[in-house]
C-alpha cells in the first residue's frame, strides 16, 4: 500500500471566479491513529508492548459551523454523514496537531461547506462516532449561539455506549494553535478560500490496568487462603450526559452507582487468575470539594462470587486540560478476603 505524506500547512482552494458563484470551504477531516499491527489489525499503543487497542472507524460524523455577525457567534449550518470503513483512509500526519510521521485517518469523501458571504468569519466543530449520538439538545439554525454549540452533549447511558466510548471522536473547544481555535477560518475578499484541517481527539479517557496477584497467596494447601481473580468487572460512575466538545468539563454531585459495566476478564480466563493487563475508556468529571475524580469503580472477584475487592479509583485532573487523561492503574493483591466486599 503506498503510504503518502500530507503536508496541510497553507494550503488553498481556488473558487471560481463569477459573481453569482457562492464560496465553498473544504473541510479534511482525520482520526489520530496509532501503526497497524500486522497480525490482526489491531493497533498498538506507545511504550505498550503487551496490549493491542481495537478501535471501530466512525459511522457517523456531525458538523457544525458557527458564524460571527455583529460580534455575535451564531450557528450558521449543520450537517450529518454516515460514512462507510472504506472512506477512511490510513496515512502520515504532517503538520503542527500533533508528531510529524504519526498515523491518521483521514475521510476521503468530500466535504464542502458553501459559504453565504464573501468575507465570512466562522469556526467549524465536529464530533465522529461509531454508533449513532443522542444529543441533549436540538440546535436551530440562525438562533442556536457559540455557546450553545460548545454546551451541546451526548447521552453516555447504555452497555453498547459504554462499550463505544472508545470510539467517539471530537474537536476540543480549548484546542489553540497559533492563537486561535483549530477549526477557525476566514474567507477574504482575494479569491482564495482556506481549506480547514480538523484532527479529532478521544472524549473519553483510557484507563490501562495491570493486575498481579502476590506470590505468596496465589497457591496454599488451604485454598481458602488463596488468593486469585476469578472475574474483573470495570463499573462507569458517570452515566450522563456528556460534552461533546469540553471533554474535561464534565462534573457530577457525588460518584453514582452505575449498572454499566465493562468485562475484563470472566471465570473462564484461567490463564489471567494470576496476572495479565487490559483497558477500556471511560468520561472522567469533576466533583466539587476535590481538584477532580476519576469515575471508576472496580469489582475484582477472588476465589468465588461472594467476595470481591471493590476499589474506586480518584485522580486529581483540571477541567481546563484540553485532552483527556491516560490513567496507568497497578493492583497488587496480597490477601484473601474474609467479608463480602472490601474497598481499598
Amino acid at each position: 500500500m503506498m503510504i503518502v505524506a500530507l503536508l496541510w500547512t497553507g494550503c488553498k482552494s481556488e473558487r471560481e471566479d463569477e459573481p453569482t458563484q457562492k464560496m465553498k470551504l473544504p473541510v479534511m477531516l482525520c482520526l489520530s491513529a496509532e501503526d497497524v499491527h500486522a497480525s490482526n489489525g489491531a493497533r498498538r499503543v506507545m511504550g505498550d508492548p503487551g496490549t493491542q487497542e481495537r478501535f471501530s472507524l466512525p459511522t457517523h460524523i456531525y458538523f457544525f459551523i458557527v458564524k460571527k455577525e455583529g460580534g455575535v457567534w451564531k450557528l450558521w449550518e449543520k450537517q450529518e454523514k454516515t460514512p462507510t470503513e472504506e472512506e477512511w483512509i490510513k496515512q502520515y500526519y504532517s503538520g503542527s496537531l500533533m508528531g510529524n510521521g504519526d498515523s491518521i485517518y483521514r475521510y476521503k469523501e468530500e466535504i464542502v461547506i458553501p459559504l453565504v458571504d464573501k468575507v465570512f468569519e466562522g469556526r467549524i466543530y465536529a464530533i465522529a462516532s461509531s454508533v449513532a449520538l443522542s444529543f441533549d439538545a436540538t440546535l436551530t439554525k440562525g438562533s442556536s449561539t457559540l455557546d450553545d454549540v460548545l454546551n451541546l452533549k451526548f447521552s453516555t447511558s447504555g452497555e453498547t455506549m459504554q462499550q463505544n466510548l472508545q470510539n467517539i471522536y471530537s474537536t476540543p473547544h480549548n484546542y489553540i494553535v497559533d492563537e486561535k481555535y483549530y477549526g477557525a477560518f476566514e474567507s477574504t475578499e482575494d479569491d482564495n478560500v482556506p481549506i480547514v484541517f480538523l484532527l479529532l481527539y478521544h472524549v473519553a479517557a483510557k484507563v490501562d490496568i495491570k493486575w498481579n496477584v502476590a506470590d505468596s497467596v496465589r497457591i496454599k494447601a488451604n485454598p481458602a487462603e488463596a488468593v486469585r481473580l476469578t472475574y474483573m468487572k470495570a463499573c462507569n460512575m458517570f452515566n450522563g450526559n456528556a460534552y461533546c466538545f469540553k471533554p474535561m468539563s464534565n462534573t457530577a454531585a457525588e460518584p453514582v452507582t452505575s449498572t454499566d459495566s465493562v468485562t475484563i476478564i470472566t471465570p473462564a480466563d484461567e490463564g489471567l487468575w494470576w496476572e495479565g493487563r487490559s483497558y477500556f475508556y471511560t468520561i472522567p468529571y469533576t466533583t466539587p470539594g476535590r481538584a477532580g475524580h476519576f469515575p471508576l469503580q472496580m469489582k475484582m472477584g477472588t476465589n468465588d462470587s461472594t467476595k470481591y475487592y471493590k476499589p474506586t479509583i480518584y485522580l486529581n485532573i483540571e477541567n481546563d486540560t484540553t485532552f483527556v487523561p491516560w490513567l496507568r492503574v497497578n493492583f497488587n493483591l496480597t490477601q484473601p478476603l474474609t467479608e463480602g466486599s472490601r474497598d481499598i
